[in-house]
Order: structure tokens, then sequence, then C-alpha cells
């Protein structure tokens, strides 16, 4: 893999702050909201790493880490409209629930593949983008993506109308 240059270097920090602040407000408030703390210094980072991925031309073309970061913003735009207008009504807070925690697994596929592929410096765990052990990652993160999003759907559900 290319050396990281300054801006690999942001981007990634900016990656990890927005995974502690999106893990820390599904702990604490079971969903990521933009009226708390956590939930919208999340939605920032995330917003400046997306922004930033799109600025990173390892390969010197358009890449999957491109194409995710693409969906991140869409996923951003549409949690952010359904939790700032009534545009979806009763969906609204689905949507946002739905959006926000997509953007977590997007955040995860490259957090991983990067880890394994950089890490150890000199030394790394895979070699191969095609790795066997990339694509059980991603499914797994798939898995608890669909299973996380059912327990707050079912959450919000049980939840009194707003």
């Amino acid at each position: 893999m290319p050396s990281m240059i300054p801006l690999g270097w942001f981007h990634t920090a900016m990656g990890a702050f927005a995974l502690m602040c999106g893990f820390y407000s599904l702990y604490r408030h079971k969903e990521i909201l933009l009226s708390n703390r956590s939930g919208l210094l999340y939605v920032l980072a995330t917003l400046i790493t997306a922004v930033t991925a799109m600025m990173i031309f390892q390969r010197g073309t358009f890449g999957p880490g491109h194409a995710l970061a693409i969906l991140t913003l869409g996923a951003l735009a549409l949690g952010t409209i359904a939790a700032r207008t009534r545009l979806f009504g009763k969906l609204s807070r689905y949507l946002q629930a739905i959006s926000y925690s997509a953007t977590l697994l997007f955040h995860m596929i490259p957090a991983i593949t990067d880890a394994l592929l950089r890490l150890p410096v000199g030394d790394p765990v895979l070699n191969s983008i095609e790795s066997p052990v990339l694509k059980a990652f991603y499914a797994a993160f798939l898995a608890i993506f669909l299973i996380g999003v059912s327990v707050q759907l079912r959450r919000i559900s049980r939840l009194p109308a707003r």
C-alpha cells in the first residue's frame, strides 16, 4: 500500500474520532441523534471524513473508498433531512436511525481494510484486498449492522409518538 499523506492521516484521525462518537452515542442513547452532543459530533466528523476521502487518490483514480464516501454523504443527507424536517412524516425517526447507522457500516469497511493492509508497518496482516479474511469482516459488519438497525427500529416503534 502507498504511504500515507498528511491528508490521509487527518482523514484517518477524523474517522477514528467519528467512530468513537458514533459507538458512544449508540451505547449511551441507543441511536445517533443530532440532538445530543455525541450524535452531532459523529455526524460532523463523518462529514469531514467523507469529504476528505473524496480528495485522496492513492491509486490515481476513483476507487471503492470514493464510492463509500458518496454513499456516506447520501446517508448523512437523508438522515439529517429526516432529523430536521417532517418530510418523511412518521418514518423520519426510522430513516434517521437507518441512515446514520449505515454510515457506521460505511466507516468500518475502509477502517478494517486499511488496518489489516497497513499494520503492523512493514509486515501487514494481509497483503491483498481480495483476501477472504476481509470478506469475512465485511459480512460480519453487515450482519451486525442489520441486527443493530433491527434493534433500533424496534425500540423506536415502542417510543411514544412525538
